[in-house]
């Protein structure tokens, strides 16, 4: 079952890879992985995406507790929070298949970043499902490059779970 950890942490130099290095140590896969600061310029927040059944997830975050520079540790339910990823992803397109692509891109409510005769770039957010949705109908006019961020999550109304 898929887990996704927000953690709040001291903004400081290799904070994120004794955060990593637990679940290297522990023999744990991160499935995704995003940090970012917070409004508050001392404290960033790391979005952590893992496998794992409840006692798995209960021993991480209390191995992550017990580094210094680890505030709090919340496990981010899927029903109680938002969660997000952004892609951006270039596309070959012709003549032939131009509107096509934008048609899928608008129904996704993707946004056009730049259009030329035989590319378009388009950035789109949603779950990790929409995204994953979104890559496998752009794969049909034939995928340039892509760039896809980890996830990242935020609990409805200050809820917590953890």
């Amino acid at each position: 079952m898929k887990h996704t950890l927000s953690i709040l942490v001291n903004n400081h130099p290799g904070v994120m890879s004794h955060v990593s290095g637990l679940f290297t140590r522990r023999g744990y896969n991160i499935d995704s992985i995003a940090v970012g600061v917070t409004d508050d310029l001392e404290v960033s927040s790391m979005t952590i995406v893992l496998n794992g059944d409840e006692t798995i997830v209960g021993q991480v975050k209390n191995q992550l507790l017990k580094l210094p520079d680890v505030l709090k540790v919340q496990d981010m339910a899927y029903a109680s929070s938002v969660q997000r990823e952004l892609v951006l992803i270039s596309i070959k397109i012709s003549e032939v298949n131009r509107s096509e692509a934008l048609n899928v891109c608008n129904g996704f409510g993707a946004n056009i970043l730049e259009m030329t005769e035989d590319s378009l770039l388009l950035e789109f957010s949603g779950n990790t499902r929409q995204v994953g949705n979104m890559i496998s109908l752009m794969k049909h006019f034939g995928i340039r490059e892509i760039s896809r961020t980890g996830q990242i999550a935020i609990a409805y109304r200050n809820q917590e779970s953890g």
